[in-house]
């Protein structure tokens, strides 16, 4: 709780959960700041927070005078951060919508049916093959290619558990199954899709004004039709994510500056693409040390 403190009382970003606050219609910078943990911990109250949270920070760092990113993107649900940095989505549209995918991702599988598991150590070729040979008739897939030694796969929790054994037994250091609520980005996350397609259709998108590198097909689309119909596959799946690293660094970026109170981003990039320098502002420090870097450079 209280994420958002280590930022001091910056105005923009209370301003900024007062607007997704507004459009929600519940308090989300009360419960950011007071909790219960529990409710925290809902992917329904998640998901707006980290988007939210994301999008002010982002806009702290505008109003600090900090660049203009030569491109943008986001690891699942902050793919949609991204969209409000680049001017596609308002973010009292935003907000809503991944209420709305939240919930749409818990109701497609009964919570005790579906599980993710970390596989650790072990190329994702290998970990692809071992979900393969564990599927049985379930579902297990690889659903976040996070970094080239870390892979998370998600489906029915039998098959999960088979085939995070067999990844152990093909030379994965570790296989952690995951506490989330969904067994999100496999296939089984189709009917979430579908529910998202529905309510993206209602909303209007804009061209971006900064590039923004998707998920789910390693590009940067500008025809806002085309960027609609890839979040609506993103929700079922994969997060191609050290792809996506390296689209950066083959772009020319050579910092990626992590918006939110969250460092695990910043941590992966370098292992996805060498000589990539991830950096989080994760607090104001944080904040000020990327914006003296971005200042310099």
């Amino acid at each position: 709780m209280g994420m958002m403190a280590s930022y001091g009382d910056a105005a923009v970003i209370r301003a900024t959960f007062d607007e997704a606050s507004s459009a929600l219609g519940r308090d989300l910078w009360q419960l950011v700041n007071e909790g219960p943990m529990d409710a925290l911990n809902q992917t329904v109250n998640t998901q707006p927070l980290m988007l939210t949270a994301g999008v002010a920070v982002y806009r702290l760092w505008q109003e600090k005078g900090g660049p203009v990113p030569a491109l943008v993107a986001g690891h699942s649900l902050g793919e949609y951060s991204a969209l409000v940095a680049a001017g596609v989505l308002q973010l009292k549209d935003a907000v809503p919508l991944v209420e709305l995918r939240a919930r749409a991702m818990q109701e497609a599988v009964p919570a005790s049916e579906g599980a993710m598991a970390a596989i650790l150590g072990l190329d994702a070729a290998a970990v692809i093959e071992a979900c393969a040979e564990s599927a049985q008739g379930q579902v297990v897939e690889a659903v976040n290619f996070n970094e080239p030694k870390q892979t998370v796969i998600a489906g029915h929790k039998a098959a999960v558990e088979r085939a995070a054994e067999l990844a152990k037994a093909k030379g994965a250091k570790r296989a952690v199954m995951l506490p989330v609520s969904a067994p999100f980005h496999c296939s089984l996350m189709r009917p979430a899709a579908e529910k998202l397609r529905v309510r993206l259709s209602e909303l209007p998108l804009a061209v971006p004004q900064i590039p923004v590198l998707n998920n789910v097909d390693v590009a940067r689309p500008t025809d806002p039709e085309i960027i609609r119909a890839a979040l609506v596959r993103q929700a079922a799946a994969p997060v191609r994510w050290v792809e996506v690293m390296q689209a950066m660094q083959a772009a020319g970026v050579t910092h990626v500056i992590e918006c939110g109170p969250g460092k695990v981003l910043s941590g992966l990039a370098k292992r996805c693409a060498e000589g990539l320098i991830g950096m989080a502002m994760a607090d104001s420090a944080g904040l000020e040390a990327a914006l003296a870097i971005a200042k310099e450079g």
